[in-house]
């Protein structure tokens, strides 16, 4: 069976909380195994909190958009915003993963830490808005 929800998301990081009890109470309908939960929160925290800091910049009255629908198969995320246009699968600094923490750069690593977590990603800008596609197949 889908499920499928779908949450509005404000500008302040005191939206994260909100995130996270949605993720937990759709996890717990579904049956989900705890680490698709863990993974599921880390890439939303990851993605909202940058889409919170660089997209819309100061104001924090704007609005991104979560949707979250669970299959038997697979759990599909779709994040939507109306902020600058940004491709982090092409815009984003690649991190250097083999420096050290005193060398490396700063950026990029939360989108590895997506694509790592994630089966699929995808992005695209459609309607004056960014749209980035996530799948996590559930074997």
């Amino acid at each position: 069976m889908t499920r499928e929800i779908t949450l509005k998301v404000g500008g302040s990081t005191a939206e994260l909380e909100r995130i996270n009890a949605a993720v937990e109470e759709l996890a717990e309908t579904e049956g989900w195994p705890p680490d698709l939960v863990f993974q599921t929160t880390l890439v939303l925290e990851e993605l909202e909190v940058n889409i919170m800091n660089y997209a819309f910049g100061e104001d924090e009255n704007v609005q991104s958009q979560i949707v979250l629908r669970s299959e038997p198969d697979r759990l599909t995320i779709e994040i939507s915003d109306g902020g600058k246009a940004f491709n982090p699968l092409e815009d984003a600094t690649e991190p250097d993963l083999d420096a050290s923490l005193e060398e490396r750069k700063v950026g990029g690593l939360g989108i590895h830490f997506v694509r790592t977590l994630m089966d699929e990603v995808s992005y695209r800008r459609e309607n004056g808005r960014n749209h980035l596609t996530l799948v996590k197949r559930r074997d």
